[in-house]
């Protein structure tokens, strides 16, 4: 069953509207694919840089200390061993990657699954345009309150990058302006409302059928 938005223009007046087709929606399933997805994506963010030294990078003689009997001592092999002060790492932390493989179709279903969530909670706010006369912050910020999203979470979605759009909303703490094609699964989950210019929305809307 497919279903309409209204189009508005900057200023929140309703100049048309935009009809979602069926198979872009998803309200079934893919609640563990989104979940999944989100995972992987912060996964991915992990610097995982987090390194010890082993017993053989740690600077030391390789010397037996003392000799294997006779001083009623427990028997070492080196000064580096890990249960000697200054020792090296034993089974310590080593750069590595935390990302880990999802497939597309999981990733599809868990973008189609998390757009459809905002469809139905009334989040998507979609812009017949969203050119603005100059590159001031306030002039992106009155876009925002006309749609009464000043203080919320909003992902704003535009086909292409205009210089002026780049600009205005680049000093919006709680806004991020992204290219449709870019925009994924924990960027829709994160933002309060997604605003989509028509065109933008039309090529957004192809990734998901």
């Amino acid at each position: 069953m497919s279903m309409n938005i209204d189009i508005f223009n900057i200023k929140g007046e309703k100049v048309g509207d935009y009809t979602l087709d069926d198979s872009c929606l998803e309200f079934d399933k893919g609640a563990q694919a989104v979940h999944d997805t989100v995972v992987g994506f912060l996964a991915e963010l992990r610097a995982g840089t987090a390194s010890t030294k082993t017993r053989a990078e740690v600077s030391g003689s390789g010397k037996k200390p003392f000799k294997q009997k006779g001083l009623s001592r427990a028997r070492a092999g080196s000064t580096r061993n890990p249960v000697w002060r200054h020792g090296g790492v034993a089974f310590g932390p080593k750069p590595r990657s935390f990302a880990f493989k999802l497939n597309a179709k999981v990733k599809q279903l868990a973008l189609k699954r998390s757009f459809s969530e905002k469809v139905k909670e009334g989040a998507v706010i979609v812009l017949e345009n969203f050119d603005l006369q100059d590159a001031k912050t306030r002039s992106a910020a009155a876009v925002l309150k006309a749609f009464k999203a000043d203080a919320a979470k909003v992902l704003i979605a535009v086909k292409e990058y205009e210089e002026n759009q780049l600009r205005a909303t680049g000093n919006l703490p709680l806004a991020i302006l992204i290219k449709a094609a870019s925009v994924n699964t924990y960027q829709v989950v994160y933002s309060d409302k997604l605003m989509f210019t028509k065109d933008a929305l039309d090529e957004f809307v192809k990734r998901l059928a």
